[in-house]
């Protein structure tokens, strides 16, 4: 029982990222998006568009990645893509979340999991790359569905939006191409400053 209660705080611990808001306005831009919300479209997108994964990868490991990513925020807060300052002290904030929400899980669960969440961070298998992909495709098509609400909130420019996706194109060339479309598409509609 003990290891069954573990893995049950754990997830109730995890309600909490339904409270976590991003920047990133839903596609019918009525309201700002939560984590958890942000972790399914990417659980649902890892199979729906592994297809266009530049190598192949399991699509299982892919979703638990992209599920478990942003739990760390639980503790750390969501940095927003574009916050410098805020950016300067993320992976220490990150990394102590880590510490603590999978330390909540039996050993054997802890370790796959903060492992994971390790892999996704360092980008370098072929899950990791793609999830990292869908992580930053994602808020690309929200904002564009949303008729670059956030991007123009916040005042963003062409090229943070290029720099902020400047290896989407390791996890998938096909939605890197396709992105970098619609980026151009909103930089000539002026919801991405020149």
């Amino acid at each position: 029982m003990e290891r069954l209660e573990q893995q049950l705080k754990f997830i109730l611990e995890l309600d909490k990222q339904k409270e976590i808001v991003r920047q990133t306005y839903l596609a019918d831009a009525s309201r700002k998006e939560g984590d958890a919300e942000h972790a399914w479209h990417l659980a649902v997108m890892a199979f729906l568009l592994a297809d266009y994964a530049n190598e192949k990868i399991d699509v299982l490991k892919t979703i638990k990645m992209v599920l478990l990513h942003d739990v760390v925020e639980i503790d750390a807060g969501d940095t927003y893509a574009y916050d410098i300052q805020g950016g300067k002290t993320k992976r220490l904030r990150e990394e102590r979340a880590a510490d603590r929400i999978y330390g909540m899980l039996p050993e054997d669960q802890k370790q796959e999991y903060r492992a994971l969440w390790e892999e996704f961070e360092k980008r370098e298998t072929p899950e990791a790359k793609f999830a990292n992909t869908l992580d930053r495709v994602q808020p690309v098509l929200l904002n564009n569905a949303s008729g670059g609400k956030s991007w123009r909130e916040h005042g963003i420019k062409k090229e943070q939006v290029i720099g902020r996706n400047q290896t989407t194109h390791e996890g998938s060339e096909a939605l890197w191409e396709y992105i970098r479309n619609i980026i151009e598409e909103n930089t000539q509609k002026g919801n991405i400053l020149e």
